[in-house]
């Protein structure tokens, strides 16, 4: 038997919103140098400025990962209570406007933004991903392959997300829809080997599609430049 460990992290996107009229609200920055200070590097904004983003540090369980996730959402929902502001968690927002949403301004974000426009801009949705630590990124594209079959069960469980600017959509998971706009989403092909991923995503790069391979956004992926694998799945769909 192996005696290989594998590691977990959690990162959480919730919703800034008023206590009152329950819209979003893009005040990240009043809540971030505050939250800096004390949840250092678990606590970063996101492209939307009405985003905050939580993430554990490497845990070696999962009774690890849920104390660590658990502090997270109570030191941050103490934080926004100083504001005057609540944090709440869904795949979208149910009826807040994306159109008037701030954009974050950091260098990444624009960088989409100039890429992609309202697509980009319209993309306005909240997920928590779970990364796996593999030491060997071959096992990792073989645990990728077999995982690709559990995703839309995974799906399934998790939707709540029908809404969106004030309309039922139809959908039991909007965000999918509105996610599925960007390109390289959703359930990734077959790799028979790492050589074959890799040589995929080289060719990717090769030929302008993207610059580099975080741009790549599927469900479960592989991480371009740790050896870790990232499932992409959001149970907040």
């Amino acid at each position: 038997m192996s005696s290989e460990k594998y590691t977990l992290g959690i990162e959480e996107e919730f919703q800034i919103v008023d206590p009152v009229t329950r819209e979003l609200q893009s005040h990240i920055q009043a809540i971030f140098e505050e939250g800096k200070l004390l949840l250092k590097e678990n606590f970063k904004p996101e492209m939307h400025a009405s985003v905050i983003e939580t993430g554990t540090n490497i845990c070696s369980n999962i009774q690890e990962a849920r104390q660590e996730v658990t502090a997270l959402r109570n030191s941050l929902a103490m934080l926004a209570d100083q504001h005057g502001l609540r944090i709440a968690a869904a795949g979208t927002h149910p009826f807040s406007d994306w159109r008037e949403q701030k954009i974050t301004d950091h260098p990444r974000y624009v960088e989409i933004i100039n890429e992609m426009q309202e697509t980009a801009r319209a993309n306005l949705i909240f997920g928590m991903h779970v990364h796996v630590g593999i030491a060997n990124r071959e096992i990792g594209i073989q645990i990728m392959n077999a995982a690709r079959y559990f995703l839309p069960h995974i799906f399934a469980l998790s939707t709540n997300s029908p809404f969106w600017l004030g309309r039922n959509t139809g959908f039991k998971s909007y965000r999918v829809k509105v996610f599925d706009k960007f390109p390289r989403t959703g359930i990734p092909d077959y790799f028979i080997s790492l050589a074959e991923y890799d040589s995929f995503i080289n060719l990717l790069i090769k030929t302008n599609c993207i610059d580099n391979a975080k741009k790549i956004w599927w469900d479960i992926r592989a991480h371009p430049f740790l050896i870790r694998l990232n499932s992409g799945y959001a149970m907040c769909r």
